[in-house]
């Protein structure tokens, strides 16, 4: 069977959807499977930083396609970088797609599931979209200039896409129910969840993390947010329990990261003279296992309008890790219910500072945590190791086959 996996990013870009793609396609391909990937040359962190145009990664065949590279600075420059991959992917899709390939057509750009259906009728090729959120609902919540206005026309040709693909697989339940409501035949939608390495992040005790010395915490309770500053997740809650807390030296917010959001955060916590948070930058993908190990207790945020759309896909490393999670946003999303089913940790609304620092508060001095904490891993490993995921797709790649 051969494979064609198309996302903006890849190897050795270390945002999420490219670590993951990495995985499934590496694990791909050394089951078999004939795997290539298109992608971009472009690094999503530093727009001219250029990768050579082909290689191969563990028997994955990679083709970085052409593309403008504005970066993420200006939205008009962001747009253009997407036409210019959408052209570029079309061309390249009709020159290596025929009756024997899949397309496994990823979020990134939004709509290249509409590249991957229009190829995919004309060359007979199968069609496998994996979503990680919904565009344009996402853009319409968190109000992008422009989308509001032509979100119903979007919607329309995202959907054709989806009702082209053979199957389309969404990350989480809620994901699916949402995906079902846009008249999507529910037989082609398969919810297979994000997923972190087992293997490359174990629990590590505090008192062994060379990581948390080097900064200084050692003696701290560390309360962390690893990972994306974005539009998507809501930080007042958080500053408003560091400042609740700010009399309490032996608690430090912790945040590990970058995003558009971020510099807007340092400079609340600068202005509020908040001396008990703490900023590192993103930290590469070897060093996750410290990491994410630093903090006593981790916190996820998302915006309640985007539940469904959205999943924070970082609590998988969290549960990987062996540490417990507190959740802002809404009670009745993804998270929230795994943090119930398995009591691996709370959640609070968004807005609700008194409350989160209260549970802040409660847990540095409660033994209890390390337990709730070893929860998350026997979690995991049951449910969100990446080999429960990567056995949920050679099974569905077994499916589609029939359709060959």
């Amino acid at each position: 069977m051969k494979i064609v996996f198309v996302n903006r990013f890849f190897y050795p870009d270390q945002s999420a959807t490219s670590q993951l793609l990495t995985d499934l396609a590496v694990h791909l391909a050394q089951s078999g499977f004939d795997v290539s990937v298109l992608t971009s040359r472009l690094i999503s962190d530093n727009s001219q930083m250029i990768q050579a145009r082909t290689g191969t990664l563990q028997g994955v065949a990679i083709v970085r396609m052409w593309s403008t590279r504005f970066g993420r600075q200006r939205l008009a420059g962001r747009a253009l970088d997407y036409l210019t991959f959408y052209v570029s992917a079309l061309w390249h899709l009709l020159s290596i797609a025929s009756k024997d390939a899949v397309i496994i057509a990823k979020t990134d750009p939004p709509l290249i599931s509409v590249i991957g259906a229009f190829v995919s009728r004309i060359r007979g090729a199968v069609l496998i979209n994996w979503i990680q959120d919904l565009f344009p609902e996402v853009a319409g919540e968190l109000e992008v200039m422009g989308i509001g206005r032509i979100e119903w026309l979007l919607r329309k040709v995202r959907n054709w896409s989806l009702r082209s693909a053979a199957r389309n697989v969404a990350i989480s339940a809620g994901m699916a129910i949402r995906i079902s409501r846009e008249g999507i035949d529910p037989n082609t939608i398969v919810v297979i969840h994000n997923w972190s390495d087992g293997h490359a992040i174990q629990p590590i005790h505090k008192d062994k993390n060379d990581l948390r010395r080097e900064w200084g915490l050692r003696d701290a309770f560390v309360v962390g947010y690893s990972g994306n500053l974005g539009r998507a997740h809501e930080f007042e809650t958080i500053l408003g329990a560091a400042e609740k807390l700010q009399g309490d030296k032996g608690i430090i917010f912790l945040f590990i990261g970058g995003g558009a959001q971020r510099t807007q955060v340092e400079a609340a916590v600068s202005a509020r003279g908040l001396k008990n948070v703490l900023f590192k930058p993103y930290q590469h993908r070897d060093m996750l296992t410290l990491s994410l190990s630093v903090p006593d207790v981790h916190l996820i945020s998302l915006k309640p309008d985007l539940e469904g759309l959205i999943v924070p896909s970082k609590f998988y490393g969290i549960a990987a890790a062996g540490r417990p999670t507190v959740y802002i946003g809404d009670a009745d999303g993804e998270i929230p219910r795994i943090l119930r089913r398995f009591d691996c940790g709370y959640t609070v609304a968004n807005g609700d500072a008194e409350n989160l620092a209260l549970r802040v508060l409660e847990m540095s001095s409660d033994v209890g945590i390390s337990e709730m904490g070893r929860r998350a891993r026997i979690a995991f490993e049951q449910h969100f190791d990446q080999q429960h995921a990567f056995a949920a797709w050679e099974h569905l790649l077994q499916e589609v086959s029939a359709f060959q």
